[in-house]
């Protein structure tokens, strides 16, 4: 699958809200409390959610890294080309 977003997009976040499985969103792992990423939704597990890269092949995930605290939901690329689904 090719990801829906790359470096250098800036996005529209929706802090605190509530995911639904296959949403983007913005997390963060216990492991690397400082470092921000954008994954997609899984599904919820104990302790946050699964989630996964849209590339398999060159994404650290949930898979490595174990559940993530999801922080928000992403609901626009603003930039480079605006795009309301992701």
């Amino acid at each position: 699958m090719v990801p829906a977003l790359r470096d250098e997009d800036i996005v529209l976040v929706r802090w605190g809200a509530m995911p639904e499985a296959g949403q983007v969103v913005l997390v963060r792992w216990a492991s690397r409390p400082g470092q921000l990423s954008i994954k997609r939704a899984s599904h919820p597990v104990d302790g946050g959610w699964h989630v996964v890269g849209d590339n398999p092949y060159a994404s650290t995930d949930s898979e490595q890294l174990g559940p993530a605290e999801v922080l928000g939901v992403v609901k626009a690329r603003l930039w480079p080309r605006p795009r309301l689904r992701l």
